[in-house]
């Protein structure tokens, strides 16, 4: 995939161009090295020792950081609410039934302490999740696999009762996964290749044991695999352990690849919402085409810079924060 060849003003909206001919509209007031011309030309560089480091020693941090930042930013949009903690009764982002098992806060703390050291007041927590997010799972690729925008500003505000309605869950089917998505202006292209970063990480067995118990009698949704159904209903055995988790992508949950979508292909799809993606025409001959490493990787970048432009707080808006998590 060619490189980020440039900026192109289109009625008064920013493009980014990759490749020929395909466009992932920003918003105006993000850009490339947007720190380069500030007090803290190094921020990338900084965010990027800290999370190569950390990703060094723990290797599922890449999944951890992508799935914090998907869920930050389709709660409000990319603006670090889901960084902030709960205060007094007050619940935060944080406390939603969906966002318990998130992980990859302490690197972000972590990332900040080191920034704000350096250059203090300059660099938003909403900009070092996108940055950390893109470093962590490129990182065994040793080159980065999507450019990350940078100019946001921090959201003062993170409500427990903004996550329902905003945030898909692995229960969804087609129809919710694509209104959601389509009310963040992502389309059924970005919905799938966002899909694929199940190829990392692991879920839960109260995830996906709806499928293992399909009417009540101890019978497999008939969308699933037989034999992987099986295979589910031995690492997770009724009444599960809640601590027991199953990786997302059955061939490669450590690694980045395109081996998710053979996965679903294969009605191996961990979750209801993955195996949705099969359920429209559409969507499944996407998924076909995302078999491809090319093909994904290539819409992967895309959808990724899109995803990280929602509802973003630019200019005056928002603030820096000194501490990611609470407001200043």
């Amino acid at each position: 995939m060619k490189t980020l060849l440039g900026f192109v003003l289109v009625f008064l909206s920013l493009t980014v161009v990759y490749g020929a001919g395909k466009k992932a509209p920003v918003k105006p007031g993000l850009r490339l090295d947007f720190y380069k011309s500030t007090r803290c030309p190094k921020a990338e560089q900084l965010v990027k020792q800290v999370t190569e480091d950390r990703v060094r020693r723990d290797s599922t941090l890449g999944a951890k950081l992508i799935r914090l930042h998907y869920h930050d930013c389709f709660v409000k949009g990319c603006d670090a609410s889901i960084l902030l903690d709960t205060i007094g009764t007050n619940q935060s982002e944080k406390d939603a039934r969906p966002n318990l098992s998130l992980g990859g806060f302490d690197v972000i703390d972590e990332i900040k302490t080191r920034v704000e050291n350096v250059c203090p007041g300059i660099v938003s927590c909403a900009d070092i999740l996108a940055l950390a997010a893109r470093d962590a799972v490129s990182f065994p690729f040793k080159r980065p696999l999507w450019n990350v925008l940078t100019g946001r500003k921090d959201g003062r505000v993170s409500l427990l009762s903004d996550v329902t309605g905003n945030l898909p869950s692995p229960f969804s089917n087609f129809s919710t996964l694509q209104n959601l998505f389509s009310n963040k202006n992502l389309d059924i292209n970005d919905l799938v290749a966002l899909s694929g970063a199940h190829t990392i990480g692991v879920a839960h067995c109260g995830a996906f044991a709806r499928r293992l118990n399909f009417t009540g009698r101890n019978d497999t949704d008939p969308s699933l695999d037989p034999t992987y159904g099986e295979f589910l209903k031995r690492q997770c055995p009724t009444p599960a352990n809640p601590a027991t988790t199953v990786g997302m992508d059955p061939n490669s949950t450590l690694t980045f690849d395109s081996h998710y979508f053979s996965a679903v292909n294969r009605n191996q799809g961990l979750f209801q919402s993955d195996a949705a993606l099969i359920t429209d025409p559409t969507s499944a001959g996407i998924v076909t085409r995302f078999q491809s490493p090319k093909a994904f990787f290539g819409q992967f970048r895309l959808s990724m810079v899109k995803m990280g432009a929602i509802q973003v707080l630019v200019g005056d808006a928002g603030e820096i924060r000194k501490n990611c998590r609470v407001i200043n």
